[in-house]
C-alpha cells in the first residue's frame, strides 16, 4: 500500500487518465475525491472504489469558487489533504487560423489557470502534510501538432508552472511539485475524437511505426502506475521535475522506416 492513509484530489477523474489514476490511488491504500463534469459516471466511480474511501465532488472546476469548494471536500470528508493531481484538461482542435482571443483564454482558463487555483487553494493543507502535487501534462508541451496549437500552448505554460512552483514550493512550503506529460494515449476520448475525424473504429490496432513502435499507444492504466510513484513518499525531496512518457524519444529520434498514415475509415 504505497499511498496508505494519504488522501488525493484527482480532477477530471470520471473517465480516461484521472480514473485510472483514481482507481489506482484508491488500490494503494488512498483517499480519493473525484472531481469531473459527469455526475452519474462520478457516482458509478464512488460506489466502485467504496463511499468510505471515495467522494464525488461534481463541478466545472473553472467556475468561480469551485477550486475552493474542491478542496472543502476533502477536508470535509477526510480531514487533511495530501495530494493534488491537475489532469482536468480540455482538448481541443485549432491552428493559427482558426484561434481567436476567447477560444485561447477559455482553453487557458481550464488547463492552466484552474491548476494554478488549485494549488493555491491546497497549498495551506499540502504545507501541514508535507504533500504534492502531480501536474498531467502532454508531451505537445514541447511544441504540438499543427492543429493542437491553443492547447500545446497551455502545456507549455503547465510545464513552466511545475517547474517554476517545484522549486519554489519545496523550499518555501515542503510541497513536491512534479509533471508527467503523457504521449498518446487510448481514452474514451481519444477514441471518441477519431471516430469524429472518420476513422475505423479499430484505428487503433493497425499503427504505422511513425506513431507506435510498440504496435500499440499507451493505456490510461500505464500513466496512472507511474502517477503513483509521484504521489507517493517513494520520490522522497524530488521537485519540479518533467517527465515524459511516451514510447519513442521526443528530441533525436531516429528517423521512423513508415511514414504512412492513420488507416481511414472506408465509405
Amino acid at each position: 500500500m504505497r499511498l496508505k492513509g494519504k488522501v488525493i484530489i484527482v480532477t477530471g477523474s470520471t473517465m480516461g487518465i484521472g480514473k485510472a489514476i483514481a482507481l489506482r490511488c484508491a488500490e494503494e491504500g488512498a483517499r480519493v475525491v473525484i472531481n469531473g463534469l459527469e455526475e452519474n459516471l462520478g457516482e458509478e466511480l464512488v460506489s466502485e472504489i467504496g463511499r468510505k474511501q471515495a467522494v464525488a465532488h461534481i463541478e466545472d472546476i473553472t467556475r468561480d469558487g469551485a477550486v475552493q469548494r474542491l478542496v472543502d471536500s476533502a477536508l470535509q470528508k477526510f480531514g487533511k489533504l495530501d495530494g493534488v493531481v491537475n489532469n482536468a484538461a480540455m482538448v481541443a482542435t485549432s491552428n493559427v487560423h482558426t484561434t481567436d482571443l476567447d477560444f485561447l483564454e477559455n482553453i487557458f482558463r481550464v488547463n492552466t489557470f484552474a491548476p494554478f487555483q488549485l494549488i493555491k487553494s491546497a497549498l495551506p493543507h499540502l504545507s501541514k502534510t508535507d504533500g504534492c502535487v502531480l501536474n498531467i501534462g502532454s508531451v505537445n508541451a514541447w511544441c504540438g501538432e499543427p492543429d493542437l496549437l491553443a492547447y500545446s500552448m497551455t502545456k507549455g505554460a503547465l510545464m513552466t508552472m511545475t517547474r517554476n512552483l517545484g522549486d519554489t514550493l519545496m523550499r518555501e512550503e515542503g510541497v513536491r511539485v512534479n509533471q508527467i506529460n503523457p504521449g498518446w494515449v487510448l481514452t474514451e476520448k481519444e477514441i471518441e475524437r477519431k471516430r469524429e475525424q472518420n476513422l475505423d473504429e479499430d484505428w487503433h490496432t493497425r499503427l504505422p511505426e511513425t506513431y507506435a513502435p510498440a504496435g500499440r499507444i499507451l493505456q490510461p492504466e500505464e500513466i496512472a502506475s507511474a502517477a503513483v510513484y509521484w504521489l507517493s513518499d517513494e520520490c522522497g525531496p524530488v521537485s519540479g521535475q518533467v517527465v515524459e512518457l511516451e514510447q519513442y524519444p521526443l528530441i533525436g529520434r531516429n528517423p521512423p522506416k513508415d511514414a504512412t498514415t492513420i488507416p481511414q475509415k472506408e465509405e
